[in-house]
């Protein structure tokens, strides 16, 4: 894994630096260390989300056979371990050994993380919605805690609010790339759902768009933004330097919601995504929105 890797040792400066690259190669939905978060926090943040992001290609890198892929994630972990113990090597975990023990990170999230990057390996359909929660409880929810522990929270009842919107956003994920994850061989959507809507897994597959999926579709979507409604009070209790940034990850995640119902949750003839306009309007509304939690309207800009 590290032989992609010339120099032999990385100073800080230069891991983060590292890792600020991979962040900036990879297009995100939603904010990943933006502009609006303090300048200390953002590499912290940036290292985190090069440990996952390359955890995550090792699932998904087709060219592998499951098995292989899966030794590349053990010998991830591995290399996890070690950086707890101050013996990382390669630049990412440099710059996470500097993370975690200026910030006192303990490595349960992280860990969490690479079981679910496993399981996607391994597991490629869910049975029930209580299945598919548990994939979130380790593929989403340590993200969040991970950044409120970067801001110095560590409540409890902060990382339970912080979990419904994580949660709602892996699902809008899921949902938004349907199309996608069927060429994966991956099924997010709950089979006995899928089966109580009168639709199939056979019609999913061969992207069959009738009345039975747009109320299948239709029952995720509603759950989902249920969800991020039951977390919405987290900006409201954290400072100025994490509000903005909590409240345009929720409106980006309720827009893409919007989006997909205004195609009538057709994710299949086109990928949905959001726009320079919704963006925009995303911002705005972070800016200008307290309580998001009494956000009811919806702009036609949000449908676009």
């Amino acid at each position: 894994m590290t032989k992609n890797i010339i120099k032999t040792r990385y100073t800080a400066d230069e891991a983060f630096a590292y890792v600020a690259d991979v962040t900036l190669k990879h297009y995100e939905n939603f904010p990943v260390a933006s502009l609006f978060l303090p300048a200390e926090k953002r590499p912290y943040i940036q290292s985190i989300y090069a440990f996952a992001r390359t955890a995550d290609d090792f699932a998904d890198e087709d060219s592998l056979d499951p098995e292989t892929r899966l030794q590349k994630l053990d010998e991830w972990e591995f290399q996890l371990k070690e950086c707890y113990q101050g013996k990382a090597e390669h630049p990412i975990f440099i710059a996470l050994h500097e993370t975690v023990s200026k910030l006192s990170i303990p490595i349960q999230p992280l860990s969490d993380l690479l079981k679910a990057f496993k399981q996607d390996v391994q597991k490629n359909s869910y049975k029930n919605f209580n299945e598919l929660l548990d994939y979130c409880k380790y593929s989403a929810n340590p993200v969040g805690r991970l950044v409120l522990m970067i801001f110095g929270y560590k409540d409890e009842d902060y990382f339970k609010l912080s979990d419904k919107i994580c949660t709602a956003l892996q699902l809008t994920n899921f949902y938004q790339d349907v199309k996608v994850d069927l060429q994966k061989n991956r099924i997010y959507i709950p089979e006995d759902e899928i089966h109580s809507f009168g639709y199939s897994v056979n019609e999913l597959t061969k992207h069959i768009y009738n009345d039975a999926y747009k109320k299948l579709m239709k029952h995720q979507i509603e759950r989902t933004r249920s969800l991020y409604y039951e977390g919405a009070t987290l900006p409201l209790l954290v400072d100025k330097d994490l509000q903005l940034e909590l409240k345009l990850v929720w409106f980006g995640g309720i827009s893409m919601l919007n989006k997909i119902e205004k195609r009538k949750y057709n994710v299949f003839s086109k990928h949905v995504k959001l726009s320079s306009l919704n963006k925009v309007v995303i911002f705005l509304r972070g800016l200008f929105y307290n309580d998001i939690s009494k956000y009811r309207k919806r702009s036609l800009w949000d449908l676009t």
